[in-house]
C-alpha cells in the first residue's frame, strides 16, 4: 500500500524533530542527525521521494522554507552586536567570499572536471554556509562571542549573496557565449538585486511603522510578518531567480535595527517555526536525492575536489581576507575550517543544474552529485569537530554547566560560593552597587546591571551559564525575569524562590502560578533562606556511595536541612524543587544547607527530652490506666 501524502507530511516531521531530540539526547549534530535519517528514509529504504510525491509542490515549499529561515537568521543581526568586529564581518563577507568563488571555481574546473560556466556558477553557490547549518552548530558548540558572531553574521549574509554570485556567473557566462550577445538581461540582474534590496528595506520599514504607530493588533502580528515575508521574497524572486533571498534578508536586518519590542517579543516563536522548517527541510532535500548521486560521490574527483574546498579554498580565503584584522591566529583557524553548506546549497545547486543542462552543458548533471558531497561532507565533519576544535583553541564556554543568579543577597551569595567550591560557573547579577557589594566582598562574579535591559543583553555573556534563578525581593520581578527567559534556558532549567509566603491572595495567587519552578520547598521564602544564612547554616557536600545511599542520607538529615542541588560526576547540575523529581546516584555529591553543629546538638537534645517526657507520660498513662 502506497502511503498519502498526508502521511509522509507527518512523516517528514516526525523524522525531523524525532533527529533533532536525539541530536540533543545523546550531544550530537542536529545537522549530521537528519542528513542520515533523511537518506535512510529517501534513496536507501525508499520510503519516500518528496520531490516525487508534492510534484510541483516541492519547489515553492522549499523556497519559502527557505526564505522564512533566512529571514529569522536575519533579525538577529543587530549592528550593535558586532561592535568591534565590524572590519572582520565585512572582510570575510567580501573579499573572502570573492576570493572563495575564484578558488572554488578554479577547483571545480581543474580538479573535478567541470566546464568554466558549470564551475563558475557552482563556484559562487558554494561561498555560502546559512543559518540553516551555522545556526545548530553555535548552538551546540557553545563558542566563544567573538567567534561565534563572525560566523553567524558571514553566513546570513553570505547566503543570498552566494545565490546571486550563481545566477551573476550564470548571466555573464550566457552573455558571452551568445551569438548575439545582449546586455540586457545583465541590466535587468543588477537591477532586481536593487529592487530586492529597496523591497526588502521597506518591507521592514512598513511593517514596523505599523507596529509601533498599533495599527497591527497583537494577535495579527506574528501571522503578518510571515505573510510579508513570503510577499516580499516572491515579489522579487518572480523578477529574477534567487534575489527573493536577498530581499528577505534586507527586511530581517531592517527590522533588528529599529528597536522594536515586538519583534522581540516574537522572537522565540520565530526561532520555534525555523526549528521546524529547517527539520522538516533538510529530511525532504535528502530524502529527493537519488541512488545514483549517492553512488558518484565517491568518485575520485569528487572526493579530491571536496577535500581541497574544505582544507585549501576555504582557509586561504578566510586568512587572506582577514589580513590586518584584530583576529586572533585561534580565531582565524577555527573560521578557517568551520564552513558547512546546507539547505540554500541544495536547493538552488538542482535548480542551475536544470538551466545548464538546457542550455546544452552536458557536464551540469554533476552539480546536484558535488552539491551533495560537499554539504554531507561538511556538515558531518564540522558538525562532529567544532566542539573538539574550539575547545583545544580555547575558544569554548564548554564546561561545567555554569548558573545565572538574579539578586545579590546573604543566601544567593554563599549559594554562588558554594557553587564556586564545586567549580561551577556562577555569576550574580544585580542593578544595585550597594547590594551586590556582598558579592564583590565575597569574590565572587558579578554584573552590574537591570537584568532585563538591551544593555545587559549585548554586554553579558550569558553562554556559560545553563541555570537562571531569579532570587530577588520582588515576586513579581522573578516571575518576569523566569517568563522572560524561560524560552531560552528551558522550562526545567528556570527556578524562582518561593512567593508564597508573603503573597497569599489577591495577585499574589498570579506570581504564584507563572514563571520558572519554585525552588527548593514553598514554604521557603528568599526571607527564610536569608534568615538560615544569618543563622550561620552550612553549605555541606555530601558524596553518596555504595555503603551511603541517598536513601540512608534521608534518614540522617536534620528535618530543618534544605536540599540545594545535586553534583554529577560529570558536571552537570540537577536543582532541588517540589516540582521536579530528582534521584541522587551514587557518585553524586548532594548540597544542603544544614544547621550548624550546635544547632543540631540541641535539636537532638530537645528530641531525647520529648522522647523521654512521651516515654514517661505513657508508663504513667498505663498505670493510670491499669
Amino acid at each position: 500500500m502506497v502511503p498519502s501524502l498526508l502521511f509522509e507530511v507527518m512523516l517528514i516531521g516526525l523524522l525531523g524533530i524525532g533527529s533533532q531530540w536525539v541530536s540533543w539526547r545523546y550531544r550530537m549534530p542536529a545537522i549530521v542527525i537528519m542528513s542520515i535519517t533523511g537518506l535512510l528514509a529517501g534513496p536507501i529504504l525508499g520510503l519516500m521521494n518528496p520531490e516525487e510525491d508534492f510534484g510541483d509542490l516541492y519547489n515553492p515549499i522549499i523556497s519559502v522554507a527557505v526564505a522564512i529561515i533566512l529571514f529569522e537568521g536575519s533579525l538577529n543581526l543587530s549592528f550593535k552586536e558586532i561592535r568591534g568586529l565590524g572590519r572582520p564581518v565585512f572582510r570575510i563577507s567580501t573579499i573572502g567570499a570573492f576570493l572563495a568563488w575564484i578558488l572554488g571555481s578554479l577547483a571545480a574546473h581543474y580538479v573535478a572536471g567541470l566546464n568554466w560556466a558549470a564551475a563558475f556558477v557552482i563556484g559562487g553557490l558554494f561561498i555560502v554556509t546559512g543559518p540553516t547549518v551555522i545556526m545548530p552548530l553555535l548552538r551546540q558548540s557553545k563558542l566563544k562571542p567573538r567567534p561565534a558572531k563572525v560566523l553567524k553574521w558571514e553566513g546570513i549574509i553570505v547566503d543570498p549573496l552566494g545565490a546571486l554570485l550563481a545566477v551573476f556567473a550564470f548571466e555573464i557566462i550566457t552573455f558571452f557565449t551568445a551569438n548575439n550577445p545582449d546586455g540586457s538581461a545583465l541590466l535587468i540582474f543588477f537591477a532586481a538585486s536593487v529592487f530586492a534590496g529597496i523591497l526588502g528595506w521597506a518591507c521592514g520599514r512598513g511593517i514596523g511603522w505599523m507596529f509601533e504607530t498599533g495599527y497591527m493588533p497583537e494577535f495579527l502580528k506574528s501571522p503578518a510578518v510571515f505573510i510579508v515575508v513570503i510577499a516580499c521574497f516572491t515579489f522579487a524572486d518572480e523578477i529574477v531567480h534567487e534575489t527573493g533571498l536577498l530581499a528577505v534578508t534586507a527586511m530581517g536586518m531592517t527590522l533588528a535595527n529599529m528597536g522594536i519590542s515586538s519583534i522581540q517579543d516574537m522572537r522565540h516563536f520565530k526561532e520555534n517555526i525555523s526549528i521546524l522548517l529547517i527539520s522538516a527541510i533538510f529530511i525532504m532535500l535528502t530524502a529527493s536525492l537519488q541512488l545514483e548521486t549517492l553512488l558518484k560521490v565517491f568518485d575520485p574527483t569528487i572526493m579530491g575536489y571536496v577535500l581541497l574546498m574544505m582544507f585549501i579554498v576555504r582557509p586561504l580565503s578566510i586568512f587572506l581576507s582577514t589580513i590586518g584584522t584584530d583576529l586572533s591566529l585561534n580565531e582565524k583557524l577555527l573560521l578557517g575550517w568551520i564552513a558547512p553548506r546546507g539547505i540554500v546549497a541544495l536547493t538552488v545547486s538542482s535548480y542551475f543544474a536544470s538551466i545548464l543542462s538546457q542550455a546544452g552543458y552536458a557536464d551540469a548533471t554533476l552539480i546536484t552529485t558535488i552539491t551533495f558531497a560537499l554539504v554531507f561532507s561538511t556538515v558531518v565533519a564540522h558538525g562532529f569537530s567544532i566542539g573538539w576544535l574550539a575547545k583545544k583553541l580555547h575558544l569554548s564556554k564548554e564546561g561545567r554547566p555554569g548558573t545565572l543568579i538574579v539578586g545579590s543577597n546573604n543566601f544567593t551569595v554563599n549559594l554562588a560560593k558554594s557553587l564556586q567550591k564545586a567549580r561551577a560557573p556562577v555569576i550574580v547579577v544585580d542593578s544595585s552597587w550597594e547590594r551586590l557589594r556582598r558579592a564583590r566582598e565575597a569574590g565572587v562574579p558579578f554584573y552590574h546591571g537591570q537584568m532585563l535591559s538591551e544593555q545587559t543583553e549585548y554586554n553579558l555573556d550569558t553562554i556559560p551559564y545553563e541555570y537562571l534563578i531569579a532570587a530577588t525581593e520582588y515576586n513579581s520581578y522573578n516571575a518576569l525575569i523566569c517568563t522572560t527567559f524561560m524560552p531560552e534556558y528551558g522550562r526545567t532549567n528556570v527556578f524562582k524562590v518561593s512567593p508564597y509566603r508573603h503573597d497569599l491572595n489577591g495577585m499574589g495567587d498570579i506570581v504564584n502560578k507563572v514563571g520558572g519552578r519554585i525552588l527548593f520547598k514553598q514554604e521557603l521564602s528568599l526571607d527564610d533562606l536569608n534568615q538560615k544564612t544569618k543563622e550561620n547554616y552550612i553549605f555541606r557536600q555530601t558524596t553518596l556511595t555504595n555503603q551511603y545511599s541517598y536513601k540512608q542520607y534521608l534518614q540522617d538529615k536534620d528535618d530543618d536541612t534544605v536540599l540545594l542541588y545535586v553534583m554529577k560526576p560529570s558536571g552537570r547540575l540537577k536543582y532541588f524543587s517540589e516540582e521536579l523529581r530528582i534521584t541522587p546516584e551514587t557518585g553524586d555529591i548532594v548540597v544542603s544547607l544544614t544547621p550548624p553543629v550546635k544547632e543540631i546538638k540541641k535539636i537532638k537534645k530537645r528530641l531525647e527530652n520529648q522522647r523521654s517526657n512521651n516515654g514517661n507520660g505513657n508508663t504513667n498513662g498505663s498505670s493510670h490506666n491499669s
